[in-house]
Order: structure tokens, then sequence, then C-alpha cells
């Protein structure tokens, strides 16, 4: 029997390489060989006197053993981290760090922080924006605004707000001989679109007014970011196909406007994701609260 707590390099490899199922993987995530892992676990299962993984031709399997031990190995590391963050927090001012979109940053996020600032101001936000995903491994990163289904895997995901699909422009095309008046119009104007997961917008929307699939075909101009399609609609370059959280600010104050009825829901969803050690920190916690309140009192984002 075991009467001292095993290599903690031992356990650090375990547990990394039985949630990625891979010695290649828990390598990178560790920073160290392949055989670096391979050593360590075997050394391990010296010591126990157990075998945790079965090595195949095509792959790793946990061995019954190494199924019981993985669960209280993983809940100690995870308290480790949260004890640590803990003790980090209470010690000095709180740094919050945020990964989100770019465009979700500049046209949603940065006009309201001030007032999560003002609420907590113990708590100093860094604000980082990328069209990447977070690798929450690297521990940069508190917590990240994600847009998708939720379905992301060993993380917790917090539902935050969905998106209306419609199109907007300058008031100015409201006017003239060119004016937008009825969806048909759409055909004398230049087509505003952003790349990536969005890039279908203008062609579900078009579909669901009824109109022919020519139009749909006409002169667009894409761009990476939907800030940059947005503010290419603002200058009247073109009619962008927006998402209610991107526009509804320059709705209100009066640099867009909708010139149809027709505004379709969105499947996808912005989702307010952190690793499930820390989520219950008190400066996550804190912004989770804040992003949830703010939004149940925004009644245009749904």
């Amino acid at each position: 029997m075991v009467n001292r707590v095993p290599s903690l390099n031992g356990l650090k490899a375990f547990e990394a390489a039985a949630r990625h199922m891979s010695f290649t993987k828990a390598a990178q995530e560790l920073n160290v060989t392949q055989t670096a892992i391979s050593h360590q676990i075997r050394r391990l299962e010296d010591e126990l006197g157990v075998r945790l993984f079965l090595r195949l031709k095509d792959g790793l399997a946990l061995t019954t053993e190494g199924h019981m031990y993985l669960p209280g190995v993983r809940s100690a590391f995870q308290e480790l981290r949260y004890s640590t963050e803990m003790l980090l927090e209470s010690n000095k001012k709180s740094e919050l760090t945020i990964s989100t979109l770019v465009s979700l940053a500049s046209k949603w996020l940065l006009p309201r922080l001030a007032s999560f600032q003002n609420a907590f101001p113990d708590i100093d936000v860094r604000v980082t924006a990328s069209t990447e995903l977070v690798d929450f491994r690297k521990g940069s990163v508190d917590a990240a605004i994600r847009y998708g289904y939720g379905d992301w895997k060993g993380l917790r995901a917090d539902w935050l707000m969905s998106d209306e699909i419609f199109p907007v422009c300058s008031p100015n095309l409201l006017a003239g001989p060119t004016a937008l008046r009825m969806p048909g119009d759409l055909a004398n104007h230049t087509l505003l679109q952003v790349s990536g997961m969005t890039c279908n917008d203008w062609n579900m929307w078009l579909s669901a007014a009824g109109q022919p699939k020519k139009l749909a075909e006409g002169t667009r101009l894409t761009f990476d970011l939907a800030m940059m399609a947005v503010q290419a609609a603002i200058d009247g370059l073109g009619v962008c196909i927006g998402r209610s959280t991107y526009v509804d600010d320059d709705l209100k104050a009066g640099k867009l406007v909708a010139p149809f009825s027709l505004r379709l829901k969105s499947d996808l969803g912005f989702y307010l994701v952190t690793p499930e050690e820390f989520a219950s920190s008190k400066k996550v916690v804190a912004f989770r609260t804040w992003l949830i309140d703010i939004l149940r009192g925004s009644e245009s984002i749904f």
C-alpha cells in the first residue's frame, strides 16, 4: 500500500494523457517530449504497482485501474488550481482576462464595460480580441465569449444571447431613385457580408424573403470582421446583412436603419466559456453575473 503521494510529475502526465488519450497531446500541453510523458507514466505505474494504460496499436486505453484512479486525480488537480486562484485573488487586486471576438469586443462589449468597472473596481479587466478559439491550457485567459452551439467539451458554457439576422443600411439609401422600399430593390445595391460562420446569412434571408436566386448572386463586398461590414454600411457602401448583436447600438443611434421588417432567428448564440476549475472563482462569477444582468435588462437582444 502506498503511504505517500506518488510522483507529482507522474500524476500530471497521467491526468493529461488520460484526458487527451494521447501521450503526444499530453506532451504538447505540458511542454515536454512524448518520451518524457511515457517514462513519467511508466514510473508512476511501477510506483503504484498497477498498469494505468493499455498501449494498443491504434492508440491508448485506460485499464480498469486507470478508470478507477482518474476521477480522484483529476479532482485533486482541479482543487489545486482553484485553491491557487483563490489565494492569488485574496493577496492582490484581481486581474480578469477575457478573450472574445474582435467585432463583439468593439461593437458590443467595450461600450458596456465601464459599468462592470464601476461595479467591481477591485477587478482589473484585460480584453484580448481574436478570431481564433482560445486555448485555456496556456493559462493566460480566465474566460472567453464564444459564438456557436455551446457544445465545447470539458468547458462550462453559459448561454448569453442569440442573434436576429436582417439587412441594415445607411438612412441615405432610403431616398433617391434606387431607394430601398421592398426586398427586390436590393438588386440595385451592393450586398455587404462577413466571411466565416455567417457567410450564408444573405442567402438565408433572401430565400426567406421569397427573392429569386439571381438576386442572391448580385454584387457583394465580403469582410473578415463584422465591424468592418457594419462600418461600410454606415458609410453608404451598400446594404449589410446584420446580426442584432453588432448593429443594435448603431440602429438606436440612427447611424443605421433596418429597411425591412423580416428578421430571422439564428441557431447560433454567444456563450461565456470557462474551464470548470475556474468557473466558480470570484472574478469569473462577478463577470458572469454582470453579463447576464446586462442582457436581461436589454430588450433589444431578444
